[in-house]
């Protein structure tokens, strides 16, 4: 755009559509629902905008429903990361030298078409393929990446607007220059919004993208493909490589045009890729910038002075919407006594007990199904060491089935021993457990709860006495990258709550913020003097 410096438009946070029985987001979504399990579809490599197909491949399944499969999917490996490499070294110079209007217009088109036509298309791929149930799909697939990408080309505008200070005589500017070389995108299965911003996050700041999604979110990740691809998203800028995590990653993380790592995963995986990029150091032509969101192990703490009935609805939404698969659920709440023995005991369990479970496509349910059959066998194994041991008791739930879907019940465990092992352990699952504390313990419980966990991702405190909350906030202020106070530790919100943790929980760029995509800048700093001297001599150098 010449002769302009164009405002971006002022991001505000997209509406949530309730779904409610006859209205025609209701009808239009079932619909899609429909057509979507009407067939089996193929999906393949997409690198430098055109399909690869390896024959090497696997299944995207409903995980309510097992067998249904959605679609086949092939998967790369050594040779097919390479095209990719090419492919974005090729896209590499044209569009990090693009104007950044020009770029921040894709997203912002993809930002309306996901708003408009394409919403119904991410709502029921995620619900299909993540057994998210409508409501959390909405906030996620739709709401959520649709803020990523109007809120990301806002703050980019500003970041680009932020300049050092000029005097008289010279002009000094600052450059933010993509990086050289090309960024790889790990995304997790839990969020299609997280899904869609890592790999765009970089690309909107000109830099090219290599994108492995979690393979139990292949179908929707496709689908957010195929949406940047109608929003003008040029060849060669972001491959959509599905594959086995080594097959991919290592390939990837050899490359020495390598120039950073945009992840959320387990912690396990971020620390194996971290300890092959310091043994590759020597190899790269630039220090690769490492950005990670890994795990949680996020906490309620409540205060005597806590209002009952908000305490339990938070720990419900908090540890089971979403079947808990969120790394920012509730897994583990600290409760008084009193306020336990007086009532949210019998509550919590009443209301856990009342959930509805089942496949996403009815929408009376509360919850679905976990991912797979391996997030199955490792929350179940949970659930039965709590039922064998002598510290822990089964409040409520406990049950599970994988016959024709992978379905846990809501489960909350209550525990006498503060180190229990489901105290500290990442479950990401629905297993809330609960240790009571006697009431004058306030402070104690406090720093047992900022020692007990290596995470330090989500976490909230609940009180009406305001010394309490200055209290925890205080005792608690490394222990979550975000605090929550009076309300459940998940929901942030794009724009208004910056999301991310330290500790063991990642690097805590906060997705969603300018902070972020500084990350993916690399500044160049330019002086120029308008009459540059022309002696060597200084004023000192007259006189002895």
């Amino acid at each position: 755009m010449p002769n302009s410096i164009a405002q971006v438009p002022t991001p505000l946070n997209e509406p949530l559509l309730d779904y409610a029985p006859g209205s025609p987001e209701k009808a239009s979504l079932k619909a899609k629902l429909n057509e979507m399990l009407g067939g089996e579809i193929e999906i393949p490599l997409l690198i430098g905008g055109k399909e690869v197909r390896t024959g090497d491949t696997a299944q995207a399944v409903c995980p309510h429903d097992h067998g249904h499969v959605l679609a086949t999917y092939h998967q790369a490996g050594e040779k097919e990361v390479a095209m990719a490499v090419e492919a974005a070294g090729k896209a590499w110079k044209e569009w990090s030298e693009m104007a950044w209007e020009a770029r921040a217009a894709v997203l912002l088109r993809a930002a309306d078409l996901l708003a408009g036509p394409w919403r119904d298309v991410l709502n029921a791929a995620s619900m299909l393929n993540q057994s998210k149930t409508v409501y959390q799909a909405e906030i996620d697939s739709a709401a959520e990446l649709i803020d990523f990408f109007r809120f990301n080309a806002h703050f980019m505008r500003e970041l680009y607007a932020e300049q050092p200070l000029s005097v008289r005589g010279l002009w000094n500017s600052v450059e933010y220059r993509a990086l050289e070389g090309f960024v790889f995108a790990v995304t997790p299965f839990n969020f299609t919004s997280i899904a869609g911003n890592l790999p765009t996050a970089p690309a909107l700041m000109g830099n090219t993208v290599l994108w492995k999604p979690a393979s139990s979110a292949v179908f929707s990740g496709y689908w957010i493909y195929k949406l940047l691809e109608k929003a003008g998203l040029p060849p060669g800028v972001v491959s959509f490589l599905p594959g086995r995590g080594s097959k991919v990653g290592n390939p990837v993380l050899a490359r020495p045009e390598l120039a950073g790592i945009h992840f959320t995963g387990s912690t396990a995986v971020f620390h194996g890729m971290w300890k092959t990029i310091g043994e590759n150091i020597a190899s790269y032509r630039t220090y690769p910038r490492i950005v990670g969101e890994t795990g949680g192990k996020d906490f309620i703490v409540a205060h005597p002075s806590a209002q009952a009935d908000a305490l339990v609805t938070a720990m419900v939404r908090g540890a089971f919407e979403y079947q808990g698969q969120k790394c920012s659920a509730a897994s583990r709440a600290y409760v008084p006594r009193s306020l336990w023995q007086g009532g949210v005991r019998d509550a919590l369990a009443d209301q856990v007990g009342s959930i509805r479970q089942g496949s996403p496509l009815d929408f009376r349910n509360f919850m679905a199904a976990v991912i797979d059959a391996a997030a199955f066998a490792s929350i179940t194994g949970y659930v039965e060491h709590a039922r064998r041991s002598a510290d822990a008791e089964i409040l409520v739930g406990g049950g599970s089935d994988d016959s024709a879907g992978y379905f846990i019940e809501p489960t909350v465990v209550v525990t006498t021993d503060p180190h229990f092992k489901l105290m500290e352990e990442e479950i990401f699952g629905p297993v809330l457990t609960v240790y009571v504390y006697e009431d004058d313990d306030f402070a104690g419980v406090l720093e047992l709860c900022d020692r007990t966990s290596p995470y330090a991702l989500t976490g909230a405190v609940f009180a009406d006495d305001r010394r309490a909350v200055e209290q925890a906030y205080r005792a608690l202020r490394h222990a979550a990258g975000n605090f929550y106070v009076n309300d459940k530790p998940t929901g942030a919100v794009v724009g208004q709550q910056p999301f991310g943790g330290s500790r063991a929980s990642g690097t805590n760029d906060k997705a969603g913020s300018k902070a972020n995509l500084m990350r993916w800048a690399s500044t160049r700093s330019v002086k120029e003097t308008f009459v540059p001297a022309t002696d060597y001599a200084y004023p000192h150098m007259g006189e002895e």
